[in-house]
């Protein structure tokens, strides 16, 4: 019998903003395991507030960063052309970025917020919950970031933060993060990994789908995953900072300070490149089971915070020991927050979309609001006092503010 693990759904709706499990037919293993078929975290879609069903017609609107800084963004795809694919071995293997930077207000024109094509392969996945929104409505959601926008160079050169999407999720689910992190003066490098995400566009018109999803069960093989991203992100810093690199404003870059966070499979992906790659400073796992162990030494005296959804929503037969392995573990700075009424996709995007839509899933009662206000304020704090040195309260103790917030343990 397999492990039950947090982070593990079983359907593709992972990549969808509302939709109700019990409305989805297509099984198909996500990054927490087969007991989480039961659990309606996955859909901040249980009924649809004022009883329409019809979201025909709608804006979708990412919510303003709260930085002081623009945000500008490129694409960068990029080729290792030493590793061959895991999952595809006769392809080299492939990343696609987005990089968000603090850039001159005014400059740019508005970013898209993911291809069509991608938006048509995650809307397919959902049935008649699918049809509520068309893939343009759902591609055109304003984002706040300006693709082209000429750089910010005064106040750099700024830390980088690598973000890590979940299994089967795209790296637009977690934009409102990017852009956050970005107005708040970073450089930020979200990375859609080949072959693990239902539908991510690369180019050449080609979209790539979830080749790995066929490979990696029992979960037990899910390190392979895990194991992979700590690979990726590694050659991705090499061409973000190393002496030939590959993006055009690089030197915007100060690649002392290097952060990574991810959701998911990205949170173990995160542990894993620390102990891989000293580079990377300080890492944030959102609700990921750590597939990667952490090494019996620790981290090297690296800080980590690991932040849960609510533990109380999580099925009653878990058996996923690897948070507190991985407490044990941990020798540097360490917080273990959870988030009272939160589910496994609170700290992406969905909710603040499903929210606009008029969804509400009554097993998950966090808000969209509440969600984004949380995951952008706890990670922007945790990078704030690590990469840069500035003291941040906000993770010394729980917080009138932010009554959902509960600190499980400190270290």
């Amino acid at each position: 019998m397999n492990k039950i693990t947090r982070g593990l759904t079983t359907t593709l709706v992972t990549l969808a903003i509302a939709v109700p499990a019990t409305l989805t037919s297509t099984a198909v293993a996500d990054p927490r395991g087969p007991a989480a078929t039961d659990r309606a975290d996955l859909a901040p879609g249980a009924h649809v507030a004022g009883g329409t069903g019809d979201a025909k017609g709608v804006t979708l609107r990412l919510p303003r960063p709260t930085g002081a800084h623009a945000v500008g963004r490129d694409v960068l795809h990029l080729v290792d052309e030493d590793r061959k694919d895991p999952w595809v071995p006769t392809a080299d293997r492939e990343l696609m970025v987005s990089l968000y930077y603090p850039a001159a207000p005014g400059t740019g024109h508005r970013a898209g917020y993911q291809t069509e094509a991608e938006s048509k392969a995650l809307l397919d996945a959902q049935g008649e919950v699918g049809k509520l929104l068309t893939p343009r409505e759902l591609s055109s959601t304003r984002t706040n970031a300006r693709a082209g926008a000429r750089p910010l160079r005064a106040g750099g050169p700024y830390p980088l933060v690598v973000l890590s999407p979940g299994y089967t999720m795209q790296r637009s689910s977690l934009t409102v993060l990017a852009e956050e992190l970005a107005s708040r003066g970073y450089v930020v490098a979200s990375v859609d990994h080949a072959y693990e995400s239902g539908g991510s566009s690369f180019p050449g018109g080609r979209l790539l789908d979830c080749v790995s999803c066929e490979q990696v069960l029992p979960t037990e093989e899910l390190r392979r995953v895990s194991d992979g991203r700590a690979k990726d992100v590694s050659f991705l810093l090499d061409e973000l900072t190393g002496p030939r690199a590959t993006w055009r404003h690089a030197k915007l870059i100060d690649s002392s300070r290097i952060g990574m966070a991810g959701h998911s499979i990205g949170g173990a992906g995160t542990a894993a490149t620390m102990a891989a790659d000293p580079r990377v400073r300080a890492g944030v796992n959102l609700d990921g089971t750590f597939f990667t162990p952490v090494p019996g030494g620790g981290l090297g005296g690296r800080p980590f915070l690991m932040i849960s959804s609510d533990m109380a929503l999580m099925p009653p037969d878990l058996d996923d020991t690897s948070w507190q392995d991985a407490w044990q573990r941990l020798d540097g700075w360490k917080r273990w927050l959870s988030v009272r009424t939160a589910g496994h996709l609170s700290f992406t995007d969905w909710p603040v979309l499903a929210e606009q839509l008029g969804y509400q899933d009554p097993a998950i009662p966090l808000s969209g609001t509440r969600s984004q206000q949380i995951t952008r304020g706890y990670v922007g704090a945790f990078f704030d006092q690590h990469l840069r040195g500035v003291p941040q309260p906000l993770l010394d103790a729980e917080s009138p503010a932010n009554p959902e917030v509960v600190f499980e343990k400190k270290g």
